[in-house]
């Protein structure tokens, strides 16, 4: 099955709803971190699309965070390093550091809201995104 837009098919995760506690500072710490952009939904919720707009989703309040892995989120990044450090300057925690010996680049942090959610480093997406530039 072929269709218009690759991005779209059956079977694709495509919304997301996070626990925050606070949904401003939640919204800011995954602006910063991950370049995500936020708009105002017609419902006057505050929404979120990612840095590729393929995903979307929005802070819900009142719901207990996922504080322990179980289904585990991973967002992609080209440098796993840089966006530790992201992710510590824009208030978040790392729960599970980088492991030099891994085959996969991965480390896990906690969001502002208390969630746990994974970095995976995606090996070549530094050098596609600097020949994109």
């Amino acid at each position: 099955m072929t269709t218009s837009n690759p991005h779209s098919a059956t079977g694709k995760i495509c919304y997301i709803e996070i626990p925050a506690t606070d949904i401003r500072r939640s919204a800011q710490f995954y602006e910063r971190t991950f370049g995500w952009k936020t708009r105002q939904r017609g419902d006057g919720a505050l929404a979120f699309d990612d840095a590729f707009g393929e995903v979307s989703g929005t802070w819900v309040l009142g719901r207990p965070p996922s504080t322990e892995p179980g289904l585990m989120v991973y967002i992609m990044v080209a440098d796993a390093a840089r966006t530790v450090d992201a992710v510590l300057a824009a208030g978040g925690e790392i729960v599970q550091p980088i492991h030099p010996d891994q085959r996969e680049v991965v480390a896990r942090f906690r969001d502002p809201g208390g969630n746990v959610l994974g970095i995976y480093q995606d090996p070549g997406l530094a050098e596609a995104q600097a020949q994109q530039r």
